[in-house]
Order: C-alpha cells, then structure tokens, then sequence
C-alpha cells in the first residue's frame, strides 16, 4: 500500500469508499467505529476524497466530553499529569512491584552487569600491576589479551580482529567499523609499549 507523503493518500485498488452512494477508491482514513484504546489502534474507516472531506467537516473530537474535560484535553501540559508508579512518593508502601522485587533466572541483567564490573576490575588490576599504563590496560582489554602477551601474540591477535571486523570482509558491511577503529588504535598503542616483549 503506497502512502503520498503530503496529503494522506493511500493508494489502492483494493478497497471501496464506505460512504452509502459512493463507488470511488478508498483511499483516505477517517476514525472508524472502534477509538484507540487499552485494547489496540481501533479501526479506520476508508472513504474518497470528498467524501473525507465531508467527514472531516462534520467530525467533532470534543463529542461527548463536558466543559472540564475539554478545557484540560486542550491543555499544553495534557498526558503529563499522571504519575509513574515507581516514582511516586509513595513508591515502597504501596504494593506496587519494583524492579528490584523482579526474578532473574536466566541471570540476563546481572550477568551483564557482572560483565562490566569484572573488565574494569581486569583493566584496573593491568594497570596497578605497574607494568602497564591505563590506557595500555584498555588496550589489551579491547584486544581481548592478557598482561602476559607477547609481541607475537599481539600482532596474531590483530590481524584475526582486523580480519573479523574489516568491510571488505563482511561483505561491505560497515557496522563493526567503529570496533574495527578502536582495534586499530589499541594495537597502534601496544605495539610501541615496552611492557611488551
């Protein structure tokens, strides 16, 4: 089903103006009989062009809404008001289940989360060994190597990693080219440090 960009037009064959008298394609959309709501989009209703227009005209969003419910549907603040649960003051005594009180049984968040904590601990634990700087530390973290790597060891790893990561090795594709540069610049880094023999 293609759609024109400027004036809602969505053309077909297919469907039939819904207006009693018409035969003409049903190309615009009008709200149908179901509203969106809690249970899903609600239906369209399809008619021509000037039927639609005729629709348009005629149609009153305000039905059935008293002078209050207007005035705040109207507000620039309106669908900001409500309050989320677990930001509510009165966030614990309410009953309301925090993320805390949910289970983990494929251990999906803390092990990620546990990943991250042990990498900076390796990184922080290269770098206080003394023979690595920071910077030299990330490196090999970015490399996936360990403080006892040689010189051999090194440019072994980097080609593999330049081999994984290089566009013309994925057939042109280009999403691993920021992996691809942080390689680059680590390798660029330890293969001129001294820790490394």
């Amino acid at each position: 089903m293609a759609s024109t960009k400027f004036h809602g037009r969505h053309e077909t064959d297919e469907r039939v103006c819904e207006h009693p008298t018409c035969r003409e394609a049903g190309e615009f959309r009008a709200p149908g009989y179901r509203p969106s709501g809690f249970d899903g989009p609600g239906e369209w209703r399809w008619f021509c062009l000037d039927h639609v227009r005729e629709f348009n005209a005629g149609y009153d969003w305000f039905e059935g809404m008293s002078a209050e419910e207007i005035l705040a549907a109207q507000s620039p603040a309106s669908g900001w008001r409500t309050e989320s649960p677990a930001f509510s003051p009165r966030a614990v005594i309410d009953g309301m289940p925090r993320w805390s009180d949910f289970d983990d049984p494929l251990d999906a968040i803390s092990a990620r989360a546990n990943g991250i904590r042990t990498r900076a601990e390796r990184t922080a634990r290269m770098a206080m060994d003394g023979r690595f700087s920071r910077e030299e530390a990330e490196a090999l973290e970015t490399m996936g190597l360990g403080s006892n790597t040689d010189k051999r060891r090194l440019r072994r790893r980097y080609s593999e990693l330049v081999r994984r990561y290089h566009p013309d090795r994925n057939g042109g594709d280009r999403r691993h080219e920021a992996r691809l540069n942080k390689v680059v610049e680590a390798y660029q880094l330890l293969r001129k440090s001294r820790a490394i023999a």
